[in-house]
């Protein structure tokens, strides 16, 4: 490979946003950018736009085309082979194209392709680990079949408890009011929001959650400690499997630690690299380096 023109792109594509990062092929970070959902399962088509859209951005910030670039993608949505043949049949406009699963290139980023698990706690949630090049995934169904835990799902329960105080079969609390202040305190409000609604705005819904638990909410503790029971099962099954260590990622990572179960207190640990550098690991490989440069 021309050291020259080896320039690699790690697409990090969730389905609140999508993250991409730059870096040349001795690991020098060059450029970063942000764009919108890019949940292949979700919405394929606007998922492509989205991703398309924030490598441009991040490549002329590097002085770059997309056309320079070795992207590697790692994809909610993107869980089978056949998931994955569309979108690597579609026109992407760069040199050369890996995906997989984001939780496939966050776990290599956390550990550095090493053994250990994950659990992503973001609007969706799974629980993922690579153990002796053996791959282990728990969860992860998406909105309509799991996701415990989630951003999704938290915001999910506090809206059917806001839907309940409407019908007047659950006492208000600070939380459902703030809840009935973003979807509407009547039920013909409600419904009309609910047919929108997608696990994006559910998720929206979840930093109050956490909020109205922290200060004594009912209603938020009772959402968050089930949701913490998820989040720990999810750990506890990697751990059963030999993961040894578990990295806690996601949106909501920075709230659950303190609700979490002992036993996966204590195998909590930090992410050596994030998804992004993960995907730019996984585009490494494939064409020819090694996946880490540090």
């Amino acid at each position: 490979m021309d050291s020259k023109a080896a320039y690699f792109l790690g697409i990090d594509g969730g389905g609140s946003r999508c993250r991409a990062r730059i870096r040349d092929r001795f690991g020098a970070l060059l450029a970063e950018s942000i764009g919108g959902s890019s949940n292949i399962y979700q919405d394929f088509e606007g998922a492509l736009r989205n991703i398309t859209a924030t490598a441009a951005d991040a490549a002329k910030q590097a002085g770059l085309t997309t056309e320079d670039l070795h992207a590697g993608f790692g994809l909610a949505g993107l869980v089978t082979s056949n998931s994955a043949e569309p979108f690597m049949a579609a026109q992407l406009p760069f040199a050369s194209v890996t995906a997989d699963n984001d939780a496939y290139v966050a776990c290599l980023g956390a550990f550095g392709g090493g053994d250990g698990g994950i659990v992503i706690a973001g609007t969706g949630s799974i629980g993922f680990a690579l153990i002796g090049e053996q791959r282990h995934m728990v969860g992860g169904w998406g909105f309509a079949l799991g996701d415990h835990g989630s951003g999704a799902w938290t915001g999910h329960h506090a809206v059917r408890r806001a839907a309940l105080a409407i019908d007047g079969l659950l006492q208000p609390t600070p939380l459902i009011e703030a809840i009935l202040e973003k979807v509407g305190h009547t039920r013909f409000e409600l419904s009309r929001w609910s047919e929108q609604a997608t696990p994006k705005d559910y998720g929206q819904m979840a930093p109050l959650v956490f909020e109205a638990a922290a200060k004594g909410d009912v209603v938020g503790m009772t959402i968050v400690i089930e949701g913490s029971r998820a989040i720990s099962n999810l750990a506890r099954d990697l751990l059963s499997r030999g993961a040894g260590h578990i990295c806690l990622l996601g949106g909501l990572k920075g709230v659950y630690p303190p609700y979490l179960d002992a036993d996966v207190k204590r195998a909590l640990i930090l992410p050596l690299a994030d998804a992004m550098d993960g995907a730019i690991m996984m585009a490494r490989v494939s064409q020819g380096l090694e996946a880490r440069w540090l």
